[in-house]
């Protein structure tokens, strides 16, 4: 979530594959128990927007790319919650508007030229990071503004599209930026792969309780404000290989080692 000083990760759900719930002993030999059951990313994604609103915080965006944008059950739990969300759809994606039912990109190929307008989706590194954009109303009986976003690439034409919500209308400016926010998103994947060797599908060794540049969140239950690296035992390889041959991801493996370990986050 965005604060005033930046932005931090406040929550995380672990990913499981469906070919490992659908597998009870491979879980239970993971420390995940044998009933765990399969979530998709969005529906992990409500489960925290929810933990969050219902923990008495207040959501006022929520930008989120196609994997997102296409989930219908997410878009309404988070016009439930009157949850502001700017969300990329692909452009075969569909939407109703008072003329009917069009394609995504061929609602923007009807845009008037006079209708695009040149706004900024945020500060880059190298300044202002400007686009044309476009907005078209949706046709919903429910309360509440829905519309089809529409960003153009000033120099190479390149269109991306985006399904908006918020409880009241909203100037074109507003989900423009939050549209150009999701970097910030993107940039702590790497970031936290670096920080944890988890590029490397391991555990980087270290002394055992060892913090790393807090605050940060922990993959581990419970609230904490660093990262512990620990070191992994020889039996740790063999652990790391059968997880990824099994398919799954980096913070997974560090999981699994952390659970077998018995080593919880510091508080």
């Amino acid at each position: 979530m965005r604060a005033c000083a930046g932005t931090r990760r406040r929550d995380r759900e672990l990913y499981v594959p469906r070919s490992w719930t659908c597998a009870p002993h491979r879980c239970r030999a993971a420390g995940l128990g044998g009933a765990t059951v399969f979530a998709t990313k969005p529906e992990l994604a409500a489960r925290m927007i929810g933990r969050f609103v219902d923990a008495g915080q207040r959501v006022g965006w929520v930008p989120g790319d196609e994997v997102y944008g296409s989930n219908p059950k997410l878009r309404t739990a988070l016009e439930e919650r009157q949850v502001g969300c700017v969300l990329a759809v692909a452009c075969s994606h569909e939407v109703t508007t008072s003329a009917g039912r069009f394609r995504a990109d061929a609602l923007a190929a009807k845009v008037p030229k006079r209708a695009w307008q040149k706004l900024s989706a945020g500060a880059g590194a190298k300044g202002h990071r400007f686009y044309d954009w476009a907005v078209i109303d949706l046709a919903e009986p429910r309360p509440g503004s829905r519309q089809l976003l529409i960003r153009r690439n000033r120099t190479t034409g390149e269109l991306a599209y985006y399904r908006c919500f918020c409880p009241a209308p909203v100037s074109l400016a507003a989900p423009g930026r939050v549209a150009g926010s999701r970097w910030r998103v993107e940039e702590t994947f790497p970031s936290g792969k670096g920080l944890a060797g988890l590029d490397e599908h391991q555990v980087r060794s270290a002394p055992r309780g060892r913090e790393l540049s807090p605050p940060w969140p922990s993959p581990l239950g419970g609230r904490a404000d660093h990262v512990v690296a620990v070191r992994v035992p020889s039996a740790a390889p063999a652990l790391r290989a059968e997880a990824r041959t099994l398919g799954f991801t980096a913070i997974a493996v560090m999981l699994i080692c952390l659970r077998r370990l018995g080593v919880s986050a510091g508080r």
